[in-house]
């Protein structure tokens, strides 16, 4: 079984998107979603600085867009019909389009306003994220909650995302878990906590009017990473996950158990295929970054079809 993964905020970077706009079709997808939820995404993929689209109101979307057309472009390559699918934070949204829960179009409308909420209860209080990578499992834990932070992220392969006060998150960077070692990463509040409470009712309300499929494909969830059969069920996880923690480790050990075969990242690639070598060694894994990623992530789906 082929997984094919989403990633979530923190994996953008400046002009990533560049390379993909030469194909036609890949740039009138973005201008189209732009159009739509009212971000320049093409802009914002190209040209923009790191620190504009750490905004989340623009990552957000501008992350699961790519995403799909990542999976667009793999799509016009190879057969993905037995193809198992998830998201990481934000990038469930992606994971539910492309298992047919939601159309791209609902998907990236929700993601818009789910990051403008989120924009918005960040503003609420100065808050922040880091990963804690290496370190003994429960003394990170420890760590974490004893400088009043959440394990927002538990990510799995050695990597715990804490979230909370900034004033927090700067004691644990200066004051690492033993053998461990924190990164403050580039987001704009405590995702995944009781801070981002305040977006869910906007998200709920925008969640009702969207038309709804169980799944077509394999799917799973960050919320234990138990397969999701029922499309209702994922979005009402999708509203709560705003608050509550993501599980990617459960995700992995769910991938692990269905005899995962091979681990495709879909763009903008790096960090979940970087878990994935580290949590899942031996299943090999492909990061698609730029279009010349294609032809691996290809090449790995037709082996385990073979």
């Amino acid at each position: 079984m082929i997984v094919i993964a989403c990633p979530g905020q923190g994996s953008q970077t400046p002009g990533f998107l560049t390379e993909w706009l030469s194909d036609p079709a890949d740039r009138a997808f973005l201008e189209e979603v732009s159009q739509n939820i009212g971000v320049d995404l093409i802009e914002h993929g190209t040209i923009s600085d790191a620190e504009t689209i750490r905004d989340t109101a623009i990552a957000q979307p501008l992350i699961v867009a790519a995403s799909l057309l990542a999976w667009r472009a793999l799509a016009r390559r190879t057969d993905l019909s037995a193809a198992a699918v998830a998201g990481h934070s934000v990038g469930e949204f992606g994971a539910a389009a492309i298992a047919g829960v939601f159309s791209e179009h609902d998907a990236l409308s929700l993601v818009a306003t789910r990051g403008a909420a989120m924009a918005q209860a960040a503003t609420e209080a100065a808050t922040s994220m880091a990963a804690v990578v290496g370190g003994v499992e429960d003394q990170v834990l420890e760590a974490i909650e004893s400088f009043g932070l959440t394990p927002a992220n538990r990510n799995g392969g050695g990597q715990i995302v804490a979230a909370g006060a900034e004033e927090a998150i700067a004691k644990l960077v200066a004051e690492p878990p033993r053998g461990a070692r924190v990164i403050q990463l580039q987001v704009a509040g405590a995702f995944h906590t009781d801070y981002m409470a305040s977006a869910i009712p906007t998200l709920q309300e925008a969640a009702s009017l969207v038309t709804v499929n169980d799944p077509a494909r394999v799917l799973w969830t960050n919320a234990d990473g138990s397969r999701i059969t029922k499309g209702t069920e994922f979005r009402d996880l999708l509203i709560t996950q705003v608050s509550n923690p993501v599980r990617w480790d459960s995700c992995m050990q769910s991938f692990t158990e269905a005899g995962i075969t091979g681990f495709i990242e879909l763009l903008p690639g790096g960090a979940l295929s970087g878990i994935a070598k580290r949590g899942m060694r031996g299943v090999p894994s492909v990061a698609i970054k730029t279009p010349a990623d294609l032809d691996a992530a290809v090449e790995l789906i037709t082996s385990a079809n073979e």
